[in-house]
């Protein structure tokens, strides 16, 4: 199972500051960068799995940087009943989360690679992909 996944929302002010070489230099954290986005604006969003021993110092390095962190409490499920393994939803994820098997031609979803950008959810013609708080 992968780590756990966390949300770091920044402002255009500390968007240029070397914030996660320093959670990697000196809190010995292991970074998964999951999603980033910057807007024109320079503020930002990172989803990110983080892990280490010093986790908690680490986020409290975050927090003193400005950053905002909050746990990432959403995930996308797949209503299995409701697919029909069209596979639109398998061109348009950005992380391979969803995908299809073969030579069955079934579309397969692997919740650890999920970064929650909802964006099968736009696409199922069926709505069988759906948000869990």
């Amino acid at each position: 199972m992968s780590p756990p996944k966390i949300v770091l929302r920044f402002t255009a002010s500390i968007s240029d500051k070397p914030i996660i070489y320093h959670l990697v230099k000196d809190y010995d954290l292991v970074v998964n960068i999951v999603k980033a986005n910057i807007n024109p604006h320079k503020e930002g969003m990172l989803i990110l799995e983080l892990s280490g021993e010093k986790y908690q110092e680490g986020l409290e390095y975050l927090r003193s940087q400005g950053v905002t962190v909050q746990p990432l409490t959403q995930e996308i499920v797949r209503n299995e009943d409701r697919c029909s393994s069209c596979g639109a939803c398998t061109a348009i994820c950005p992380s391979g989360a969803l995908y299809i098997e073969r030579p069955g031609m079934e579309v397969k979803f692997d919740s650890d690679k999920c970064v929650v950008c909802q964006l099968c959810l736009k696409i199922c013609p069926l709505r069988a992909m759906e948000v869990r708080f």
